[in-house]
């Protein structure tokens, strides 16, 4: 393999720019794609996107991750906090995982402050706005590399 990302988008981040411009922003799903494409090129990085308004495309995505890529970010959106599949695919695959948010979740309702995916995950970076995918991106690279505490 070497240095695959595979980035997985949740269930309605498709309408990114179009819906909650106040929590979420005005940059479309396909913006922010090329610039995760851009910030991975940089850094060396083979990235593969996807997005899904389905769990299970989702969790078959995790799942046909397995000896195809090194690392996977995922923002699960709403399934974050309701999707015990997902957690489940996670821990089936072995592939180190960082949870992606562009929203802090802590500061928003309080069901949405609990996460299935954060206890499975190497860590999670919320409330950076679409900057959270970027990070998400600087620390894949350094995991993968093989850098503790990054």
């Amino acid at each position: 393999m070497g240095r695959r990302i595979l980035v997985l988008h949740g269930p309605n981040l498709n309408l990114l720019g179009q819906r909650e411009a106040s929590i979420y922003g005005s940059t479309s799903l396909e913006e922010i794609n090329r610039l995760i494409k851009e910030e991975a090129d940089k850094l060396g990085l083979e990235v593969t996107t996807f997005q899904s308004n389905y769990e299970g495309r989702l969790v078959e995505a995790i799942q046909d991750a397995r000896g195809k890529y090194d690392l996977i970010i995922i923002n699960p959106a709403a399934y974050t906090h309701t999707s015990i599949a997902l957690r489940d695919a996670i821990l089936a695959v072995d592939i180190p995982v960082i949870e992606v948010h562009i929203s802090n979740i802590y500061k928003r309702e309080a069901f949405r402050q609990k996460s299935y995916i954060a206890g499975v995950a190497v860590g999670q970076i919320c409330g950076f706005g679409i900057n959270s995918y970027l990070l998400a991106i600087r620390a894949a690279a350094k995991i993968i590399q093989g850098e503790k505490g990054v």
